[in-house]
């Protein structure tokens, strides 16, 4: 008998991130047995935070998870206790909970799954593994193999890809204005002819590629809803073997479609995209001859129309070797259905009371292998308390932390993207130029100046340090951009646009980047400078961009005095925790000279550090290879080489270390 392993693809310390309580599993079909890409917390309970209220839990699950990916088992995160109940008791929870939300589907086999259970130690961050087989489910295997993948992106993407596919939806629904009740069962009513439809047989979906037109792109494939078993058992589709070629549209596997040109998620893979588009075919051609029929119904009463207006908007992840026509019928459509049903359990409460825009968004938050599903009610503004307890629900569901906005609509994935808008897009990698086409988080409102320079420089030249960085994007401001000179005296002000750039490509805040002029008017406004220094030519230092951030972007400050240059190797480990921590750029200001900090590399045992400086001084173009080879952001030692001092001696600085902001 073959030894039973775990295999682990999220990091393992992201496993007990959520702390105490009780943990779902998510593996994927297409995957070995009990291979765990992620975890959700249980966040709906029953007084006992390891007791689940199963039909909520279900129906955020429905909703989070895309097709492709499902429970494989639970884990309770606790203090020691008796593993082996514990364990059997988190598989007989995910046992329930597949029953919840796959009810028959797999061919009534969702019940008789092998299922993981896990306990986790909450202080030592030991997990016990246990493996419950679905025919003798009250029996626990103790499993010791536990595989952690290296490299779990590639091993998620190589495997798969994903599909997508829109469909906008507009229902008119009548009903009499004595009964309004009524319109909820229409509603119930049209949402059923809808799925009806989706497995019609003369449904037809376009199956193609993403890339741009090209004599070595595929063409589209057509499937008819009469070519396609909407009932099949996935874990019963044969999938293609490597060398299968296909000649029949229904023989195509996924991998057809997966051309040269890839997109890029927020996990830095790439990943390979397939476009499901839908239309209902009328005009097939038909053996019977008949002339077009309308139908007219007459209200016997009067009635009143509202109409429900809404997009659907799924992906899926399917094997790359899975058959095209299982992808679209075992994933595509129930991903259509679960979002449907979804949408309708949210309209029907308020049906008649409020209109409610409802819109799915997809994410990828750090940490997460895979993307996930959110629908946002749009009648709320971003910042209003009933949107802010939805993504508090999230972070806590994801384990993320509470002061980064990470689910925002500003931080979903671009998926609009068309063969005609369609465009290359040049994305550093390492040291060289990856040309792929970019489905990355849209930061549309981060403009085109050069962002992220620091990435692929070389080593900072310390023995044994530790790198703390930047956490996220910014954009890079120097003198002279924008037609402005500000040659001699703007540095600082060129620091504090890099510093609100960051805020904004992270979506703290969606203000346009302040130009020199908006700076100073902030500061008059509040009353630290007199009107005539508007359009002047004066310095500014930390303080007084302590003073601008407040007041724009309402982002408290930490500010570090030192008396002279020579005491900032002192403050490495201050400043480590702070990247560690806050992750936003610093700003340090000494004398006449203003610079942005991204990092330290700073080896705690033998004192050796680096700065990792952008230089605001610059005045060329915007020439990637030009600053980085020109030191105009490099690693910075207190004293080179030569004996020269970076930071001067006589000189004190102050250095500004901007907080996060404690928000979602």
């Amino acid at each position: 008998m073959e030894k039973t392993s775990i295999r682990v693809l999220c990091p393992k310390l992201l496993i007990i991130r959520n702390g105490s309580g009780l943990q779902w599993l998510i593996g994927s079909p297409f995957f070995p047995p009990f291979t765990i890409l992620s975890t959700f917390a249980c966040i709906h309970t029953l007084g006992d935070s390891t007791s689940p209220e199963y039909n909520k839990e279900s129906e955020d699950l429905r909703t989070l998870l895309l097709r492709g990916f499902h429970i494989i088992g639970a884990l309770v995160v606790g203090s020691k206790c008796d593993l082996e109940r514990v364990a059997g008791e988190a598989a007989d929870a995910s046992r329930r909970v597949r029953k919840f939300l796959y009810g028959d589907e797999y061919g009534g086999k969702s019940g008789k799954q092998d299922l993981i259970g896990a306990v986790a130690d909450s202080e030592s961050g030991e997990i016990r593994f246990f493996v419950s087989r679905g025919e003798n489910p009250t029996g626990l295997e103790s499993v010791n193999s536990i595989i952690y993948e290296d490299d779990s992106g590639k091993y998620v993407w190589d495997t798969g890809c994903l599909l997508h596919c829109e469909l906008p939806i507009k229902l008119p629904l009548y009903f009499s204005v004595n009964s309004p009740s009524g319109a909820g069962e229409m509603c119930l009513r049209a949402t059923e002819a809808i799925i009806a439809k989706l497995k019609d047989s003369d449904v037809t979906y376009v199956v193609e590629t993403l890339t741009e037109t090209s004599a070595e792109a595929p063409g589209p494939v057509i499937l008819h809803g009469a070519e396609l078993d909407f009932y099949a058992d996935l874990s019963d589709v044969k999938h293609f073997g490597d060398n299968t070629q296909g000649s029949l549209a229904k023989s195509f596997p996924c991998s057809y479609f997966c051309s040269k040109n890839r997109v890029v998620l927020p996990f830095s893979v790439e990943v390979y995209m397939i476009q499901v588009s839908l239309l209902l075919n009328k005009s097939r051609n038909s053996a019977k001859f008949a002339a077009p029929v309308a139908e007219y119904f007459p209200a016997s009463e009067q009635t009143k129309v509202i109409v429900v207006d809404y997009k659907l908007e799924v992906l899926c992840y399917a094997a790359k070797d899975l058959p095209v026509t299982s992808a679209v019928a075992q994933l595509v459509v129930p991903g259509l259905v679960d979002q449907l049903n979804s949408i309708k359990s949210t309209i029907l409460p308020n049906l008649l009371t409020q209109n409610l825009q409802l819109h799915p968004y997809h994410f990828c938050p750090p940490g997460f292998l895979h993307p996930i599903q959110v629908i946002y009610e749009l009648s709320y503004g971003e910042t209003e308390m009933k949107q802010v307890e939805v993504r508090r629900s999230l972070h806590l569901r994801l384990g993320l932390p509470f002061d980064r906005p990470l689910l925002r609509i500003a931080n979903a994935l671009n998926l609009s993207m068309t063969k005609d808008s369609a465009k290359s897009n040049s994305i550093r990698k390492g040291n060289h130029l990856t040309y792929v086409r970019q489905i990355y988080l849209e930061v549309s409102r981060c403009s085109s100046l050069l962002r992220d320079v620091h990435v692929g420089i070389p080593s900072s030249g310390v023995s044994g340090g530790l790198v703390s960085l930047v956490q996220g994007s910014y954009e890079y401001h120097h003198y002279l951009q924008d037609g402005f000179d500000d040659s001699g005296w703007g540095c600082a002000y060129r620091s504090l646009q890099t510093i609100v750039s960051w805020f904004r490509c992270q979506h703290y805040s969606s203000i346009e980047v302040p130009s020199h002029r908006e700076i100073q008017q902030a500061l008059v406004e509040i009353g630290d400078k007199d009107p005539s220094f508007i359009g002047s030519r004066e310095w500014i230092g930390a303080i007084e961009l302590s003073f601008v951030l407040d007041k724009l972007l309402g982002v408290s400050c930490k500010v570090i005095n030192v008396r002279s240059g020579a005491e900032l190797p002192e403050k490495c480990r201050e400043l480590a925790f702070h990247f560690e921590n806050q992750g936003t750029p610093i700003m340090i200001g000494g004398g006449v000279l203003a610079y942005t900090l991204l990092g330290v590399d700073y080896n705690e045992s033998s004192g050796d550090c680096a700065f990792l400086i952008l230089d605001p001084h610059y005045t060329g173009n915007d020439d990637l290879k030009k600053i980085v080879n020109g030191g105009w952001c490099g690693w910075k030692k207190a004293v080179d080489s030569r004996g020269k001092n970076f930071f001067l001696h006589d000189k004190f600085y102050n250095l500004l270390l901007p907080q996060r902001p404690d928000m979602v």
